[in-house]
C-alpha cells in the first residue's frame, strides 16, 4: 500500500487513485497514463512557488482562464460548464490547495490551476 501513497494524483481527472506501472502512473478511473520521469518535472515546476495552469503556462493577477473540465460546485446544485472563460483572476497567497480566487456569473469561487488554462 505505500505504492499509493508515493503515486501522485492524476493530472487528468485529479483522483488520486494512481499506480506505477513500469516507466508509466496510470490513473484507473480515467485511464489515463503518463511517465514517472515527467513527475520529476512537475516536483520542480510546483517547488519554485510559481503557480501553473493545465498547460504549464504561468498564472498572473488578471489574467483570464478558461475552464477546462465540467466542475461540481460542494454543496450546490452549480455546475461550472468546460469552456467558461473567467476573467480578472487573483493568486491569493496562502490559500491552501486552491490556488486561484475568480469571480463568474454564478459567484465567487476558489479554484484549483489545474483545472484551468489561460486564455
Amino acid at each position: 500500500m505505500s505504492e499509493a501513497t508515493t503515486a501522485p494524483a492524476c493530472p487528468q481527472c485529479g483522483l488520486e487513485n494512481t499506480y506505477p506501472d513500469g516507466s508509466n502512473f496510470v490513473c484507473p478511473d480515467c485511464s489515463f497514463e503518463w511517465p514517472i520521469v515527467e513527475q520529476a518535472d512537475e516536483v520542480a515546476k510546483e517547488s519554485d512557488g510559481v503557480i501553473r495552469d493545465a498547460n504549464g503556462n504561468q498564472l498572473a493577477d488578471g489574467d483570464s482562464v478558461i475552464l477546462i473540465k465540467d466542475l461540481k460546485v460542494k454543496g450546490s446544485s452549480i455546475v461550472l460548464k468546460k469552456g467558461t472563460k473567467v476573467k480578472s483572476i487573483r493568486l491569493p497567497d496562502g490559500a491552501g490547495d486552491h490556488e486561484v480566487d475568480c469571480k463568474t456569473d454564478q459567484g465567487g469561487f476558489m479554484l484549483k490551476a489545474c483545472f484551468l488554462k489561460k486564455a
